[in-house]
């Protein structure tokens, strides 16, 4: 049997991105100087202009245009015919404190937390996902495409391909036979260039230096196609074209699709959020459990209320693929793991400014990098408990 998947991903460069990274350092800085800051920081930007809102409570001084200024560096918009510049642009913000009726959820930033007792910092579902497709516990379709994103920026970076601008984007299309990937049916590649480059030469080069080196051979062949800047021209780019928002990329965030989203964004929130401590903790779990190879899949779902520190629900749904019921995966997961918000902010060491590295090329499945929430710390507990 037949079935087709595909999954997208972006550049660090892309406005949504951008912003998602504007968030995300902004909260760093923030543990940096106090572990236990509180932020809900969103940015939106478009041409020539960056706004920062959000809620902030805490003791450390923040200087966010610097930090706006230096993510748009970074991200490449480092020359005025980009047509959004580092230094050009303004910068608006409008910050408050966190609401004191929100704030009552997840207890008083006094100096003896009780993080047992650190209550939700809202209402939700969050999801975790995990499955043997790939070396990462990952979805084949998302893990291509954000590779070949990482190479396009790659290439433009290292001048392998002078010519390409900060933007860009791609998408993979596999096709499925009995539930095994055979092979790439589709690959699109939109790339922002100089306005004189050739564009036979740029999808000659693209197709070179990019698909070639990132797609194992096996996946391609004859019938593959390509869709390499479909339009034949994609100069204007950036804040310049689109509009950015933090928390609109959530699917490439995650899974790319392979499993419903709980809702809630990740970018910009500290770990009392558990929009991002229990979406991270929900894929832990995931991870381990087809890690332990008691599933060849795994999706873990959290539900929680705010100020309630025991979650409502946790649901196990393995696809069929599991060794025993899901239910009795559900109960073990309960044994093994503490899904309070406190206790996944202490097994996690989630106060840590780790996060403006997971704002682009997603937050899960990255080996090149020292996730909490990657670790298969909890092997034997689980296959423990399901020694005959």
């Amino acid at each position: 049997m037949k079935s087709f998947f595909n999954s997208e991903s972006v550049t660090s460069a892309h406005p949504d991105k951008l912003c998602d990274s504007i968030s995300d350092a902004i909260l760093d800085e923030v543990l940096k100087q106090d572990p236990r800051g509180r932020v809900a920081i969103e940015a939106m930007t478009t041409s020539g202009q960056v706004f920062v809102v959000g809620e902030l409570t805490t003791k450390a001084y923040i200087d966010i245009p610097a930090i706006v200024r230096d993510v748009i560096k970074e991200a490449g918009y480092s020359k005025p015919e980009f047509g959004f510049h580092y230094a050009h642009c303004g910068v608006m913000t409008a910050i408050q404190e966190q609401s004191p009726d929100i704030a009552r959820g997840v207890g008083k930033l006094t100096e003896k937390e009780e993080l047992e007792k650190l209550g939700s910092g809202d209402q939700g579902l969050m999801v975790g996902y995990a499955t043997d497709e790939t070396k990462e516990f990952m979805p084949l379709p998302i893990t291509l495409a954000h590779d070949l994103v990482r190479r396009l920026a790659y290439v433009r970076k290292k001048n392998i391909l002078p010519y390409l601008r900060p933007d860009g984007k791609s998408q993979v299309t596999l096709e499925y036979k009995n539930g095994k990937a055979e092979r790439v049916t589709n690959v699109v590649i939109a790339a922002q260039h100089d306005p004189d480059i050739d564009m036979k030469k740029l999808r000659a080069d693209i197709k070179r230096e990019v698909i070639k080196k990132t797609i194992p051979k096996g996946l391609l062949d004859k019938k593959t196609k390509y869709f390499i800047n479909a339009t034949g021209r994609f100069v204007i780019g950036g804040p310049q074209a689109d509009s950015g928002l933090t928390g609109r990329k959530i699917i490439v965030d995650t899974y790319g699709g392979a499993v419903p989203h709980g809702g809630g964004s990740f970018s910009g929130k500290d770990p009392t959020k558990v929009d991002r401590s229990a979406s991270y903790a929900a894929r832990w779990v995931a991870k381990n459990i087809v890690a332990a190879r008691i599933a060849k899949s795994a999706e873990v779902r959290l539900a929680y209320v705010i100020g309630v520190a025991q979650p409502l629900s946790i649901t196990v749904n393995t696809y069929g693929t599991g060794v025993v019921s899901d239910e009795k995966i559900s109960k073990a997961v309960r044994k093994v793991f503490d899904l309070r918000p406190g206790m996944i902010i202490k097994h996690l060491r989630l106060r840590r400014p780790i996060y403006r590295q997971v704002a682009s090329y997603g937050h899960f499945g990255r080996t090149d990098l020292d996730l909490p929430w990657e670790k298969m710390n909890k092997i034997k507990q689980l296959k423990k408990l399901f020694k005959k």
